[in-house]
Order: structure tokens, then C-alpha cells, then sequence
């Protein structure tokens, strides 16, 4: 049986559009600028993704939020790494164990109750854990992981 392989550009991801929201950088195999991938709302939007309706310790209620999964984008950029830096707009960085994003769905949300969320309200990127799925995760590590202002992940 033949098989075949694919030129190096089938792996390339498409450039963005518009306004880069996201930059993967690090341990990745597919890139679009240089050595990072930067991606446009429309290329998250791409990915598979998920609705989590669940409480969090800063909103009131039960919240609808919508996003890619973690996971898609690390499999989009070919990221090979055993955790993610997660970094925000104010520089608030954490560490986030890739395990934790195959073992729930975390989301990098996008929406809240179908509107797209400003900076003020933990957009434009919010990593969300799926809270009312799974009691464990309310703890401090992984309220610490649920970094808002998503603007860079770094496979370590």
C-alpha cells in the first residue's frame, strides 16, 4: 500500500483576515507567521466546538458560553507539549496541563449568552472549564487556569 505525503505547505494554516486575537507560539508545527500561528475570530470560529452552560465563580447564575475547544486549537497547530502557557492582556500568565484539556472539554470561549464578550467582560478569549459537569473543578488550581483576555498560548 502507497502512501502518500503531503507537501510541507498542505500543513500551513490559512493567514488571518482580520484582526489577529490569537498568537500560538512555542512547540508547534504549523505556523502562518514565522515561527507562531496568529488567529482571526473566523479561523477560531473554524474549529470544533462546544456550548457550556454552567456557573462560574465571576458571573452571576448559570451562563451559556460557546468556543472552540482547547484541544482543537493545540491539534490545528500541531503543538507538542505537555502544557500550555496561558497568557492575558494584563500579563496574568498561567500553566495549564494539556491532560486537562483532553480530560474535559475546555472551551476558549468566545461567547456569553450568544453575544460576543468585550474586554470588560473576559473577552475576547475566556479558557472555560465546564464547571456544572464536573464538581472537581471547583478548587483554586483550576479557577487559576480559567484565565479571561486570552490574547497568547505558548506550547512549553
Amino acid at each position: 500500500m502507497l502512501l502518500s505525503v503531503l507537501p510541507l505547505a498542505a500543513w500551513a494554516l490559512p493567514s488571518p483576515q482580520g484582526e489577529v486575537i490569537l498568537t500560538v507560539s512555542g512547540n508547534i508545527a504549523h505556523t502562518n507567521v514565522g515561527d507562531e500561528a496568529h488567529f482571526d475570530i473566523d479561523m477560531l470560529r473554524s474549529l470544533p466546538a462546544r456550548v457550556i452552560e454552567t456557573h462560574t465563580p465571576w458571573t452571576d447564575g448559570p451562563n451559556v458560553f460557546e468556543g472552540p475547544l482547547a484541544r482543537a486549537l493545540l491539534e490545528a497547530v500541531g503543538a507538542d507539549s505537555e502544557s500550555v502557557r496561558v497568557r492575558a492582556l494584563n500579563d496574568f500568565a498561567a500553566d495549564i496541563p494539556v491532560d486537562n484539556f483532553h480530560d474535559y472539554d475546555v472551551i476558549l470561549a468566545l461567547t456569553r449568552n450568544g453575544e460576543p464578550m468585550p474586554i470588560r467582560d473576559y473577552g475576547p478569549i475566556f479558557v472555560l472549564y465546564p464547571f456544572d459537569d464536573h464538581p472537581e473543578l471547583h478548587n483554586e488550581t483550576i479557577r487559576f487556569r480559567s484565565v479571561w483576555q486570552v490574547i497568547n498560548i505558548h506550547a512549553d
